[in-house]
C-alpha cells in the first residue's frame, strides 16, 4: 500500500522534532487525528499499516486505528487507540482484545488527546521510570533494585527507590535498622488529583544519600493502595527526581499497579534454565515496554548469560555475580554498603548506561498512567491481558 499523506500544520510553527505516528486505513479519522496533532503543536505522519509505518514509529507516540487488524504482538504502553463515537462498540471491542492502556472517542475525546499529545512535548523534564521483577522465585530483585538504585545515588543521579511490593514484607528493612522517619504509602492512600512534586520528594525518608518510598514492615494487614493513589505518587516522583526505580515484585498486582508506569524494565533471573523458563512466563505478563534481562550469580554448566536471556524472550543488559554478604547484609540493614562494590558500580554502568540511554537520548517518555480528562476518553488501566480482555468486554456489554 501506498504511504498516506495526511494534512499537517504548518511547518513555520510546528516543531520539526515533534512527531506523531498514526497508523489507520480510514483517511476520515486520519485527517481528524492530524487536526489533533496540529493543535498539539506536533506534525503527524500516516500510513495505512505498519508495513508502511516508518521503523522509527516505535520512538513517537501512536494512534492506532480500530480498523487496523494486522498489529505487532507487542505494542508501546503510549499507544492510543482512536476511533469513532459512532462505532463504540467496535473501538472498545479491540481494546478489550489487544488490552490497550489508552482508548479516544473522536471527536468527543479531540481535546483529552491533545492534551495527552502536549504533554508528551514536556517530557524532557521528566524522569525515567525503570521497574524491576523477578524472574522466578528467589530471584533477588528486591535487593538488585535497592542496589541499583543506591548505586545510581552514588552517580550522582537524583534516584528514588519505590517499593511496589505491597505483602513484601517492607524494603526499608533492607536498607536501614530501624524504619526511617518520612512518608510511606499508607500515608499517601487518601492522596487524589496532582501531587506536589517538591513536596513529595522533602517528605520521603532519605537513607544513606537514596530517598525511599516503602510500604512499612510490620506484621499487620497491607491495606491495598487506589490505583488512582499510586499512579499520582510515580507521576509526582517522576517530575521530582531524575530515576525512580521501582521494586516492582513477582505478584500480579503489583505488575498491573506498576508496570505501564516504566520506560523499561528489568527482569532478573539466577544463572538457571528453569529460571530463565519461569521468567519468559513474567515477561509475557508485562505491559508492552522495553524488557531487558539481568542474570544473578554464576551460571549452569554448558548454559551461557546470552543463552538465558535468549529463553526468557529479551536481550541481555547486565550481569551480577553472587555477592557473598549480601543476605547478611539484606538481614542487617546494611545493604547500601555494597552499592560501593566494584561488581554493582558495572551492573548499574550497564543498565543506566546501556539498558536506559536509549530512553534518555530520546527524551523521557511521557507518562502512560493517565486520568481521561473529556468525554470519550478513557484509561484501560493496568491489568494482565486476560484480566483486561474479561473486565473490558463486560463494561461494553454494559455501556451498550
Amino acid at each position: 500500500m501506498a504511504q498516506q499523506h495526511p494534512p499537517t500544520a504548518d511547518a513555520a510553527w510546528t516543531p520539526e522534532d515533534a512527531v506523531v505516528m498514526c497508523v489507520t486505513g480510514d483517511p476520515m479519522l486520519l485527517e481528524d487525528c492530524a487536526r489533533v496533532a496540529a493543535v498539539a503543536g506536533a506534525r503527524l505522519e500516516g500510513s495505512a499499516g505498519f508495513g508502511d509505518a516508518p521503523a522509527v514509529w516505535g520512538e513517537r507516540p501512536l494512534l492506532l486505528g480500530a480498523d487496523v487488524d494486522d498489529v505487532p504482538p507487542r505494542l508501546r504502553g503510549d499507544l492510543v487507540l482512536v476511533g469513532r463515537s459512532s462505532e463504540r462498540e467496535r473501538l472498545w471491542g479491540r481494546a478489550a482484545e489487544m488490552g490497550v492502556e489508552h482508548v479516544a472517542e473522536l471527536p468527543e475525546a479531540a481535546g483529552w488527546l491533545v492534551e495527552f499529545l502536549g504533554r508528551r512535548r514536556i517530557r524532557a523534564a521528566e524522569g525515567a521510570v525503570l521497574g524491576v521483577v523477578g524472574g522466578c522465585g528467589g530471584a533477588g530483585a528486591s535487593t538488585t533494585a535497592a542496589l541499583l538504585a543506591a548505586a545510581a545515588a552514588a552517580r550522582g543521579h537524583a534516584t528514588v527507590l519505590v517499593d511496589g511490593d505491597r505483602v513484601g514484607g517492607g524494603l526499608e528493612l533492607c536498607l536501614a535498622d530501624e524504619s526511617p522517619p518520612g512518608l510511606a504509602w499508607p500515608d499517601l492512600a487518601a492522596a487524589s488529583g496532582s501531587i506536589n512534586p517538591d513536596q513529595l520528594a522533602a517528605a520521603l525518608p532519605v537513607v544513606g544519600g537514596l530517598t525511599l518510598l516503602s510500604w512499612p514492615a510490620g506484621t499487620g494487614p497491607a491495606a491495598p493502595m487506589a490505583s488512582a493513589a499510586s499512579s499520582g505518587v510515580i507521576e509526582a516522583a517522576r517530575r521530582a527526581f531524575e530515576l525512580v526505580v521501582v521494586d516492582v515484585g513477582r505478584g500480579r498486582e503489583g505488575i498491573e499497579e506498576f508496570g505501564w508506569a516504566c520506560e523499561r524494565v528489568l527482569v532478573v533471573v539466577p544463572g538457571r534454565l528453569r529460571a530463565a523458563l519461569a521468567g519468559a512466563r513474567v515477561v509475557q505478563e508485562l505491559p508492552p515496554v522495553p524488557a531487558g534481562v539481568l542474570v544473578r550469580g554464576g551460571v549452569a554448566e554448558g548454559i551461557d548469560r546470552e543463552r538465558l536471556a535468549e529463553v526468557v524472550g529479551a536481550p541481555l543488559v547486565a550481569r551480577l555475580p553472587e555477592l557473598r554478604s549480601v543476605r547478611t547484609a539484606a538481614e542487617s540493614g546494611r545493604l547500601l554498603e555494597l552499592a560501593r562494590t566494584r561488581h554493582v558500580r558495572r551492573m548499574a554502568a550497564d543498565v543506566l548506561d546501556g539498558f536506559l540511554a536509549p530512553a534518555e537520548a530520546d527524551g523521557v517518555l511521557a507518562p502512560r498512567i493517565a486520568e481521561a480528562g473529556s468525554a470519550g476518553a478513557r484509561s484501560a488501566g493496568a491489568r494482565s491481558a486476560r484480566a483486561r480482555r474479561a473486565r473490558r468486554t463486560q463494561s461494553v456489554v454494559g455501556a451498550a
